[in-house]
């Protein structure tokens, strides 16, 4: 009997022909996410993410956006989440005004942003109604931005509260002006780790079905993992499988994006994390698995700047955002900021030319001439609204000081 500290699988091989375009097994996934050199599986990577981009493959890209958190009001409570407050807690809990979230868009769009992701808590009283509103609200005074916001748990939770078919929700909201799904909600998607850290959450395997309904609809996603929560490298890959196999049928999954688990104030208490490294070969292994998935984003938020570089070194071709508030993982202890100007200095010093995106990844502006890039200080990411006083983006604010 094989032990799980011996490859069964020829690494080389397997490498050089997943490589060469091959398509990899979940068994194989597992055998090189364990055993592979680091920088053979990097190399890899980056060679699938050249070949998939050959032409533009000097390109690395970034976002401006910004995560507007509407209400920490939940009924899930998650383990791993150091966000929420339960619907009792008065004190704690809090919603935005709508008035508020316009004008937090109307700072996005001041800034150069052109995407807003519109997340927040399982509110016991927000059905499909309300993100009906929110939504055409914000289309109507700001139809430059792309609202790609929410899941499918959130698309579980609002069909429950107005009684409706997940399928309406969908059709329902997408008319009032969701653009995409920003794949919120995914943690792990396998039985036993999901119960453990969401448990009241919908099950893997109808947030995968609920994803699949929406890109039936046309209304495309994007695909997540949380890592660190406690959960198995062999479910680590099962998460990929899950994912790989609904996009053989839909197509629908922009990207994947795997991110950290944060250890601050929370039940898990840091018991269990990730390392860099584990993060580095999981942005690997998901370049190689997932190849039916066009971008794999790394996420320097969680796992910090140096460690987001090096991801375009392990088959990222995206850098995420320039994300002007974020609350929910700095709740839980994320401490890293950057901003524009540093943003596109830690894509070009990985040897790639930074391109600030589209949503749906077209190249906006390229940034190639390093005499005309942009020079600002109020482009910044990420200043958090609630876990820091006062905070918000808004330069009257002065929350750069405290950078």
């Amino acid at each position: 009997m094989t032990s799980p500290t011996s490859p069964v699988t020829d690494i080389a091989a397997v490498l050089d022909r997943a490589a060469q375009g091959g398509r990899i097994t979940p068994e194989e996934a597992l055998d090189l996410y364990r055993h592979a050199p680091l920088h053979a599986l990097g190399g890899a990577a980056d060679a699938i993410r050249r070949r998939r981009y050959a032409g533009i493959e000097h390109i690395a890209t970034y976002i401006i956006e910004r995560n507007i958190n509407y209400t920490n009001v939940c009924v899930t409570a998650c383990k791993f989440c150091a966000f929420y407050a339960a619907p009792k807690d008065t004190e704690k809990g809090w919603s935005r005004g709508l008035d508020d979230i316009l004008r937090r868009c109307a700072e996005t769009v001041e800034l150069g942003g052109t995407q807003i992701m519109f997340q927040g808590g399982h509110h016991p009283d927000y059905g499909v109604e309300y993100y009906e509103e929110h939504f055409a609200a914000i289309k109507a005074a700001y139809p430059q931005l792309v609202i790609h916001s929410l899941g499918a748990s959130e698309v579980e939770h609002m069909s429950r509260i107005s009684g409706v078919s997940a399928e309406e929700a969908i059709r329902r909201i997408h008319a009032a002006g969701l653009d995409s799904f920003a794949g919120a909600g995914a943690e792990l998607l396998p039985e036993r780790p999901r119960k453990a850290i969401a448990p009241l959450k919908e099950s893997g395997e109808r947030w995968l079905e609920i994803m699949e309904t929406a890109h039936g609809l046309g209304v495309e996603s994007t695909s997540t993992m949380l890592m660190g929560t406690g959960e198995t490298n062999a479910e680590r890959i099962e998460h990929l499988r899950m994912i790989r196999e609904v996009q053989d049928r839909t197509g629908g999954f922009r990207a994947f994006i795997p991110y950290t688990y944060q250890p601050e104030n929370n039940h898990l208490k840091g018991q269990t994390q990730a390392t860099v490294f584990e993060y580095l070969r999981m942005i690997a292994i998901a370049r190689i698995f997932l190849d039916n998935v066009a971008h794999i984003q790394g996420s320097w938020l969680t796992t910090g700047k140096e460690a987001g570089q090096l991801s375009l070194h392990y088959g990222a071709d995206d850098l995420g955002s320039v994300m002007l508030e974020e609350n929910v993982v700095s709740s839980a202890g994320a401490k890293h900021r950057s901003n524009l100007t540093e943003l596109i200095h830690l894509i070009r010093t990985a040897g790639r030319v930074p391109a600030q995106r589209a949503t749906t990844y077209e190249h906006l502006v390229v940034h190639d001439d390093p005499a005309n890039d942009p020079v600002t200080d109020r482009v910044v990411s990420h200043l958090s609204s609630t876990a820091l006083s006062g905070g918000t983006a808004h330069p009257e604010l002065k929350l750069l000081e405290s950078r």
